[in-house]
């Protein structure tokens, strides 16, 4: 049993690694898209282009200006004169957020009355405009309480500055908001993820296109060994990338590793049993590679959306909440992620490892139940 077995994981394992194109695609795009969610994919919000129209020319109103200036989210580039100048730069993109200073804002504020400001943004990034629009809040908010604060000395009160709730934070895990910290080892997922079930699928819909599959059917094989014979040698492919990306986030993007990370291999191990299984129901229902193919892009494009790769899954809907505990992808990412930077152990993460174990084993005796229905 296990010598065929032996025999038929070595031949698809040459057969794969044989075909240099193969070979590339195993290695050269995974990297890539590492470099890509690395470099490129950032979440921080820094030097937002801001104009600003300041029709006080007051000593107040530079005081404000140069806060916002000095700041290192905002980068005045314009001094729009108009109301017109001010759409025209927001139309453009050219600005994202404008402030306007009116003319009584100096004499409103030795008045003790209450002076506006106003800011457009521009709304067509609206995470981007509602963490612009908090930045400037705060900053108007410092102003403002330097204002109360010179205004109550002038009357003879003193000792207010040193008055008020000072806020001291500590950020775990991510201190300095680093956005590649959260993105790499979901990378890792995602490799884990999408190449084994492409690999998978198309392999198996490969052998029935040219012919062979009925061939490896008429020898001395059962069908269960020839699923576990075609689908064992992506599931270390895909293990050997989880490694190899585990590494170059480690040393080149410096991800730390705080956990075991035999864990991580163990959830990996987890979790490729249920892509595999995937990539096998996917066969089934696809008589092309082209078919299967496209397939698996419209089966992981719903996956990754609500594995919460990239959107918080509390975010979405209540109805769609419960969708993703179906999703193996879910539980892994919340794996790689608290190894990596929470050193999460067994004793917080089993829930997860069960989840995959369950979740993969259904997935594997569905698929399995389906490829045999197929073979006969």
């Amino acid at each position: 049993m296990f010598r065929k077995v032996r025999y038929l994981f070595v031949k698809e394992l040459i057969q794969t690694l044989r075909d240099k194109r193969m070979r590339v695609t195993l290695i050269v795009p995974p990297i890539l898209q590492l470099i890509i969610f690395g470099y490129a994919a950032n979440l921080d919000v820094k030097h937002i282009r801001t104009a600003i129209r300041d029709l006080d020319q007051s000593v107040d109103s530079r005081d404000l200006i140069g806060r916002f200036g000095s700041s290192k989210y905002f980068d005045i580039v314009s001094f729009p004169q108009t109301p017109t100048e001010v759409k025209d730069l927001i139309n453009q993109g050219d600005v994202t957020l404008s402030i306007e200073i009116p003319t009584d804002f100096s004499r409103k504020l030795k008045k003790g009355d209450t002076a506006t400001v106003q800011i457009v943004l521009d709304g067509t990034e609206s995470n981007t405009a509602l963490i612009a629009l908090g930045y400037a809040n705060q900053i108007l908010s410092e102003f403002s309480t330097q204002v109360l604060i010179r205004r109550l000395n002038r009357a003879g009160m003193t000792g207010f500055e040193e008055a008020g709730v000072e806020l001291q934070h500590r950020i775990w895990f991510n201190p300095n908001f680093e956005s590649r910290l959260f993105y790499v080892p979901g990378v890792i997922a995602a490799i884990a993820f999408l190449l084994p079930i492409i690999l998978t699928a198309q392999a198996i819909v490969r052998e029935r296109e040219i012919g062979t599959l009925e061939q490896i059917m008429v020898t001395p094989i059962r069908s269960w060994e020839l699923m576990v014979g075609k689908t064992l040698p992506f599931a270390l492919i895909g293990l050997f990338d989880v490694i190899m990306i585990a590494l170059i986030g480690i040393f080149w993007f410096e991800v730390p590793l705080r956990g075991n990370p035999f864990i991580l291999l163990s959830g990996a191990a987890l979790f490729l049993m249920s892509s595999v299984a995937i990539g096998l129901f996917i066969s089934t229902i696809c008589s092309t590679q082209q078919q299967a193919q496209i397939s698996a892009f419209f089966f992981s494009m719903p996956a990754f959306t609500l594995s919460g790769f990239a959107f918080p899954i509390e975010n979405m809907p209540e109805w769609i909440q419960y969708l993703t505990y179906a999703n193996p992808l879910r539980y892994f990412l919340i794996i790689v992620r608290g190894v990596f930077l929470k050193g999460n152990g067994l004793d917080i993460l089993w829930p997860q490892m069960l989840a995959l174990a369950v979740l993969g084993g259904i997935m594997v005796l569905l698929s399995s139940l389906r490829f045999r229905k197929r073979l006969k």
